[in-house]
């Protein structure tokens, strides 16, 4: 039986970058943008949850501040399938029978 996680315990990398890196490191949205490269929206729109992470931005991350890439990549991952398995009973798919 495999066990189910509440999809709360899965968190968007945007709020936990900027918990965990942003603000100990007392930068504002801007600052954080200018030193990895991206626009001020981009950079917002992540840290506020409203935009994915994509492998780039992990990269940038990953390069200004030592967090590993691969892991924020999980979190993304994690948080996607999460987001979509709570509505997973509105898609309407039939198993697909192998053929003999």
């Amino acid at each position: 039986m495999a066990i189910k996680v509440h999809p709360s315990i899965f968190t968007h990398p945007g709020p936990w970058l900027r918990r965990n890196f942003v603000e100990p490191y007392h930068l504002t949205v801007q600052a954080t943008a200018t030193a990895l490269g991206v626009t001020r929206v981009a950079m917002s729109n992540l840290l506020n949850g409203k935009a994915a992470l994509s492998a780039e931005m992990a990269m940038r991350f990953e390069k200004a501040f030592g967090v590993s890439a691969e892991t924020l990549m999980r979190m993304q991952t994690a948080y996607d399938l999460a987001q979509v398995r709570e509505h997973a009973d509105e898609l309407v798919v039939e198993r697909i029978a192998k053929a003999a």
